[in-house]
């Protein structure tokens, strides 16, 4: 079974690197859990919709983003955990490179959690 769930994150990030938001999207359960800075504090549940117009605004931001596993660390039937570096230029050539850790969820071979973890202070 991990070995289902590690293939499902590869091919979750690749979806992310074509920046094609709604089959990402649909890799995930109608209505998933969600821990990330950017969305707050504590656990948010967010539709298909709702994650499809959250990426489609980082590519706004960053038309070029892309993430890069650095290793994936398989935890029982239903978890990876996937550390990885995303990196983009902004329109004004700003640069950003941040390493990232999620732990995924798996329920029936979609993701039902994504716990996201990484420094959003902005600086080094």
């Amino acid at each position: 079974m991990s070995n289902d769930n590690e293939a499902l994150v590869k091919q979750y990030f690749e979806h992310f690197n074509n920046h094609d938001w709604k089959k990402m999207a649909e890799m995930y359960t109608p209505t998933a859990e969600f821990k990330d800075p950017s969305l707050g504090n504590g656990l948010v549940k967010q539709t298909i919709a709702q994650v499809i117009e959250k990426y489609s605004g980082l590519q706004q931001a960053f038309p070029d983003v892309r993430d890069e596993i650095v290793k994936m660390y398989p935890s029982g039937d239903q978890h990876v955990i996937v550390e990885f570096v995303s990196k983009g230029t902004a329109p004004d050539s700003t640069t950003f490179e941040l390493p990232i850790c999620t732990i995924f969820t798996f329920q029936d071979g979609k993701i039902s959690g994504d716990y996201t973890y990484y420094d959003n202070f902005g600086e080094e």
